[in-house]
């Protein structure tokens, strides 16, 4: 039997005010509860089987590194415990607790905010194709999967569900933007992957891109908002089975794709159901993630996040 998953919180009664691919969102006035589900999207689409426990690792590895980031920019977190949530929330612990940010508003930034240290995904394709990523160039005759001398930014559009995102130039982000705003986000998508990076090779695992959302505050200051670093918005790599030139086994959803591309799925809804094996075992890959990088499986000495 797999465990029971959280897929819809309609189907406990709540209605939400937006409902995104994994999250559903509900609008408390100058507040959201953001809820995790235990949805998964794949090519931009919504898989029919939940994965069990996913929402609650998202979540708390996104609290893990927004208190880890806290010096670099604000965040939205206001609470994540269910004694912080407004009625009828905080009475149903059973649907909530684990998975949910009471997070406060903010004007959400059109763009995405990607960083790449490493060739993957679409970056790769766009290297094959162009010679660099999001215009920018880069050292001839790298590899699949290969290191970057240094990380980039390759901001893409911020895409609604079933639309693919679209790899986009700096220059179209300050068109966006303004430059003074284009340039900020730019220097704290680096810096925040640069540090994540860091801390997650201390514990074994390569953060090969990782992708950002930012928003502005009443006063117009950026905050960082929706997930941080989590097996959904970024490629984790083991570091002790990483070789350059092909594609890296992961503990992020890469494992899904792979899946789903093997039975000649063509990308577009509805998306196949998952067998019993695929769906345990990317449940165990989120749940390792999470151990792995909080420390909590590690012999180092763990220390508060």
């Amino acid at each position: 039997m797999i465990p029971a998953v959280l897929t819809e919180t309609s189907a406990y009664g709540f209605t939400p005010s937006k409902q995104g691919k994994v999250r559903d969102i509900f609008d408390l006035g100058d507040r959201l509860l953001i809820v995790a589900t235990d949805r998964l999207s794949a090519f931009d689409v919504v898989l029919p089987d939940g994965i069990p426990n996913k929402g609650r690792v998202l979540t708390q590895i996104s609290a893990f590194w927004f208190r880890r980031m806290a010096d670099l920019v604000p965040n939205h977190i206001l609470g994540t415990a269910t004694g912080d949530f407004p009625e009828p929330f905080r009475s149903r612990p059973d649907v909530f607790a684990g998975r949910s940010m009471l997070v406060r508003k903010t004007r959400p930034l059109p763009v995405e905010c990607v960083a790449r240290g490493y060739i993957a995904g679409s970056g790769w394709n766009d290297y094959r194709r162009t010679g660099g990523i999001c215009g920018i160039p880069l050292p001839a005759g790298l590899t699949e999967s290969a290191k970057i001398p240094e990380p980039i930014f390759t901001p893409s559009t911020k895409a609604e569900q079933g639309v693919h995102d679209e790899n986009i130039s700096y220059e179209e982000v300050v068109k966006e933007l303004g430059p003074a705003l284009a340039g900020r986000v730019r220097d704290l998508t680096l810096e925040i992957y640069k540090r994540g990076a860091e801390l997650a090779a201390a514990r074994g695992i390569i953060i090969a891109d990782t992708k950002f959302e930012f928003g502005l505050d009443p006063s117009g200051a950026v905050v960082w908002i929706d997930e941080a670093l989590t097996p959904d918005s970024s490629r984790f790599w083991p570091m002790d089975s990483y070789r350059a030139g092909g594609a890296q086994p992961s503990f992020d959803k890469q494992y899904v794709r792979d899946y789903l591309l093997s039975v000649g799925w063509n990308k577009k809804p509805p998306a196949p159901r998952l067998p019993e094996d695929v769906i345990r075992t990317t449940s165990r890959k989120y749940e390792d993630a999470l151990h792995q990088l909080t420390g909590e499986s590690l012999t180092a000495p763990r220390g508060n996040p």
